[in-house]
């Protein structure tokens, strides 16, 4: 089945984002998609990935990465069935499809808790060219990552919102190289103030990073990415891949986890 076909069965059609929509993500690198998830649906997630934090404890995330000050889990598609609706929104397809064509597969579904107090990144990329050839498409509007964040509480600008440098996927070079400290302020940027149930799709060749924690409480997101089909997963599903998981899936969700 191809991939156009894919998307098409699973509701995205040329006017899932509208032309205004298409052109924000194209020059700005990300578009904010309000009310994706439900208020029960965030409850759910949160409770859910609260419990796969108890039961796994000191391994969790470590699939992909543990960082100090937050708390992470990786592989979660593989870990209940409820977030297969995190790689199939329309949605968000649609988003993925504009920035890298159709030519895309499933790259992993992570979370993020920033601890109060915690939090904190530089500007950094989710994407390094291999070679010469990569850095030169990537110059020319050729993208290899897509990414999101989905809200799984308000953000605010107390909470440690995530940072973007709008436009910034089109300069083809990693914050380290022109910024001194890539953890400062950028004069362009701006903060993803929203409430919970919104999904962020961006670029991931944007320039974007965490902030401080100030409340009191978890700022607790999950990250959903995407990669061109020709390139490794950071989860790689068919490692991963639980008895209990292949049974539930149908053939487009096969070809979007490259199954």
């Amino acid at each position: 089945m191809a991939m156009d076909t894919v998307l098409h069965n699973l509701g995205v059609r040329d006017d899932t984002l509208s032309e205004n929509e298409k052109s924000h993500l194209d020059e700005k690198g990300f578009l904010t998609l309000p009310n994706i998830m439900s208020a029960d649906q965030v409850a759910a997630f949160r409770s859910r990935l609260e419990t796969l934090m108890e039961e796994e404890g000191d391994d969790a995330g470590k699939e992909v990465h543990q960082e100090a000050g937050t708390l992470r889990l990786s592989d979660l598609i593989n870990k209940d069935p409820m977030f297969d609706f995190c790689y199939t929104h329309p949605r968000l397809l649609a988003a993925v499809r504009q920035i890298l064509t159709s030519d895309f597969k499933v790259h992993s579904l992570n979370c993020r808790f920033a601890i109060p107090g915690e939090g904190q990144q530089g500007f950094h990329m989710d994407w390094g060219p291999r070679d010469k050839e990569d850095l030169k498409l990537s110059q020319n509007g050729h993208y290899f990552v897509a990414n999101s964040l989905w809200l799984l509480d308000d953000f605010t600008a107390a909470n440690g919102p995530t940072r973007l440098v709008p436009g910034s996927h089109k300069w083809g070079r990693p914050p380290h190289e022109a910024m001194d400290d890539p953890s400062s302020a950028h004069p362009d940027e701006v903060k993803v103030m929203a409430p919970a149930g919104t999904v962020v799709a961006f670029n991931s060749h944007v320039w974007h990073g965490g902030s401080l924690n100030r409340s009191h409480d978890l700022r607790r997101a999950m990250h959903m990415a995407f990669v061109r089909r020709n390139l490794p997963q950071q989860t790689d599903q068919r490692q991963y891949l639980r008895p209990e998981t292949a049974s539930r899936l149908d053939e487009e969700r096969r070809i979007l986890l490259d199954l």
